[in-house]
């Protein structure tokens, strides 16, 4: 017999029963066509090819490597096939029972949804005699068997050890079984095969879908780890070696930025102490030293930028040009003198190919335009924000000088309230010591006394410049103030004045408008309307243009029939045009429709 395998990865293999080649063929024709279905050349009794002209290189099933006519077939279960090609199913022989094909022109058998996991399945329909070693000897060759329960109802469940199995058992749906060569209605039976849910198969299967998402985010959180950016190296200790070594690197314009970094980490640490200011304050100097030459970067890529802006404009007023050039060529071949000399298949280019240089020269243009438009906007904003700058300036500088102020004079404070709990301190040890040899603390509290005055004189000086200052600053927000007045002033001045531009230039056109608008352009078509609108009134269903116009041709001989229909197409609202008849009858009318259309308007 011969037997497909299925390997881990679910893929056929084909192997040969040695004990299954002595099952005699009661039927060779049915064999040769079984073997011919699978693109293999059959053999006759003797080992001689039943098909002579059979080419063992062409397969009937798609996906079949060439076979040998020494290969092994397969077994009682076939590997898959495309669900558009016709399945033929062949008498199977067991050991202890043959199984009948089903009618290939009925429907197939029906299923129920597939449960996840699935891998037992119900059988149904067995022979009332049948055991549970013929179900084996029926079903192990689709797979391995774990479990068989039987059921005294001719039925039985069989749990399969992978789910491919429960396919190969669901080909056997169908089948008519018969137990040995007896006709008794107890050894027959119809095979239904159909999946069966089991709480062993969802329990394996749900098991397996949580091993699926732990390695999925796992993966992931490799994934994420290997995106992940590396983190920034760490930064030093403050220690006086390390400080020198940075305020090099601030001296450095290609270290600039790591040293900056790690100045900046060290301040927001607390590093700062009396001990340490000068240092850091030595760094931040030499930090503020890069300001200037960040500025005049600045200013080298600004300027580098307004010459490529210019040269870009250069280049593409001489692409214009040179469009304006071609463009006139075109124009002066389409001309008489040289157009007649040209082809029909040339003179149809030749306007191709000026229709599309005036595009793309109209293009280039507006774009040269923009341009220019947005150097007088830059220009007119520049021109508006110079007074307000040079204002602004003044006030920000007049604003760092009062901070500045501010600032000198909290230090003050502090440093008065040091010396204050200085002199407390040696008015304490003075009284503990009942003043035994004082000269020196005398000489020492006369000079810090001095310096206390120097101190507060110093102070009062700084507290009348800063209110100076303040002073200053409100006088210069109460300038502002005024010319930013003076500003929304002329600009609702402007606002009107570009509205009754807006409004004369409308009020100078509207007659021009209403003549134009009107469909009715003389006296003699409002009387022709008056006329039409009598005789259609007189005819309700409508008559044909050659109709009115014989009419009219009775007052007027000079009236022209396409003047009648023009002047009638214009007037949509008093005439309109319907089909009417059927056939070789249908015919076009005109009927009069004022009274609506003074409705509608």
């Amino acid at each position: 017999m011969f037997l497909v395998q299925y390997t881990a990865d679910n893929s056929r293999t084909l192997n040969v029963d040695s004990t299954a080649m002595t099952l005699p063929m009661s039927d060779p024709t049915a064999w040769a066509t079984a073997m011919n279905n699978l693109g293999m050349a059959p053999l006759g009794i003797a080992g001689q090819p039943i098909l002579p002209d059979f080419d063992p290189a062409l397969g009937m099933m798609t996906g079949i490597p060439p076979i040998t006519p020494m290969m092994p077939g397969l077994g009682i279960v076939p590997p898959p096939i495309p669900p558009d090609m016709p399945v033929v199913k062949e008498i199977i022989h067991c050991k202890s029972c043959t199984l009948f094909p089903p009618n290939p022109n009925l429907p197939p058998p029906a299923t129920r949804e597939r449960p996840p996991g699935c891998k037992t399945v119900f059988v149904g329909g067995l022979p009332e005699n049948g055991t549970e070693q013929i179900i084996v000897e029926v079903f192990e060759q689709c797979g391995e068997i774990i479990a068989i329960r039987k059921s005294k109802k001719n039925f039985c469940h069989i749990r399969f050890a992978e789910e491919y199995m429960v396919d190969k058992a669901l080909y056997l749906s169908g089948y008519r079984i018969r137990l040995g060569s007896s006709t008794d209605k107890k050894d027959t039976g119809r095979l239904h095969v159909d999946f069966a849910q089991a709480r062993d198969d969802l329990y394996e299967w749900e098991c397996k879908q949580r091993m699926l998402a732990r390695e999925e985010r796992h993966r992931r959180r490799m994934e994420e780890e290997r995106l992940r950016p590396p983190s920034p190296p760490p930064v030093v200790h403050y220690s006086d070696h390390e400080c020198s070594i940075v305020a090099e690197k601030l001296k450095d314009d290609s270290k600039f930025s790591e040293a900056v970094q790690t100045l900046l980490t060290w301040i927001e640490r607390g590093e700062v102490n009396r001990r340490s200011a000068n240092n850091f304050y030595s760094m931040i100097q030499s930090a503020n030293s890069h300001v200037r030459r960040l500025v005049n970067e600045k200013a080298a890529h600004e300027k580098d930028m307004e010459e490529a802006k210019e040269k870009f404009k250069q280049a593409l007023s001489g692409i214009l040009i040179q469009f304006e050039q071609i463009v006139a060529v075109y124009h002066s071949a389409s001309k008489q003198k040289a157009w007649d000399h040209f082809t029909k298949a040339q003179r149809k280019n030749i306007s191709v190919w000026c229709k599309q240089a005036e595009e793309i020269r109209n293009i280039h243009n507006d774009e040269l335009m923009g341009i220019r438009r947005e150097e007088e906007m830059e220009m007119s904003d520049d021109e508006i924000e110079e007074t307000t700058e040079t204002k602004e300036t003044e006030e920000s500088a007049l604003v760092s000088q009062a901070e500045a102020l501010k600032e000198e004079n909290d230090s003050l404070r502090w440093q008065l309230d040091a010396y204050r709990n200085e002199v407390e301190l040696l008015k304490q040890e003075q009284g503990k010591a009942h003043r035994e040899d004082d000269p020196n603390k005398e000489q020492q509290l006369k000079l810090l006394q001095q310096a206390l005055q120097g101190m507060q004189q110093h102070l009062l000086k700084v507290q009348e410049e800063y209110k100076k200052k303040e002073a200053e600053l409100e006088k210069l927000k109460d300038d502002k103030l005024q010319v930013e007045k003076m500003l929304e002033n002329l600009k609702e001045k402007e606002s009107c004045a570009s509205r009754l531009c807006a409004s004369n230039q409308d009020s100078e056109y509207p007659l021009e408008k209403t003549m134009n608008s009107s469909p009715i352009k003389s006296e003699r078509e409002a009387l022709l309307v008056g006329i039409i609108s009598t005789f259609l009134h007189v005819h309700p269903f409508g008559a044909s243009i050659e109709y009115i116009c014989s009419y009219l041709h009775r007052l007027d001989n000079k009236i022209c029939t396409s003047d009648v229909e023009c002047l009638m197409g214009r007037l949509q609202h008093t005439f309109k045009q319907e089909m009417t008849g059927v056939g070789a009858s249908l015919e076009k009318r005109w009927k009069f429709c004022g009274f609506e259309g003074l409705k509608l308007t």
